[in-house]
């Protein structure tokens, strides 16, 4: 079995190719925008929600200020089921952590449609590669979550 991509054998075979490769690297570079730009909008929609139903988080200073509440001790849904439930509630901690969450599955979203790209173009090398890397990523995750 060999892995290595064949070289195209006539000029049309090679634009169609390069065709690929760039419809490839178009479609990886769309998801990556648009997933940091999707987290970004859904954070900031968080972040005004929270100051919309608790003003008293934009002062400086007080008992309940933005120093306490960018410190460690707050409380910020920590399981998928406190996010639902802060989600559901229209809390704006959990709209931040929902954008947070968007925003580390973009490059995931990443490396699945590198998968389907590489399957495409019949690169079974770097497909393998990106198997491995998808493997690694979810690996990382559940072994996080022990």
């Amino acid at each position: 079995m060999r892995l290595t991509r064949q070289p195209p054998a006539t000029p049309e075979a090679a634009k169609e190719m390069e065709e690929k490769i760039r419809l490839t690297e178009i479609t990886i570079s769309l998801v990556l925008r648009i997933g940091v730009s999707v987290s970004v909008l859904v954070f900031i929609a968080g972040i005004v929600v929270m100051f919309v139903h608790h003003p008293s988080y934009a002062s400086f200073s007080g008992s309940i200020s933005y120093h306490g509440l960018t410190s460690g001790t707050t409380q910020f849904p920590h399981s998928f089921s406190a996010l639902v439930t802060s989600l559901s509630k229209g809390q704006g901690r959990g709209i931040i952590v929902l954008g947070t969450m968007l925003l580390i599955l973009t490059p995931i979203l990443r490396v699945a449609v590198a998968i389907v790209s590489f399957s495409i173009e019949k690169d079974p090398a770097m497909t393998l590669v990106t198997i491995f890397v998808m493997a690694v990523l979810i690996l990382s995750f559940l072994l996080a979550g022990l």
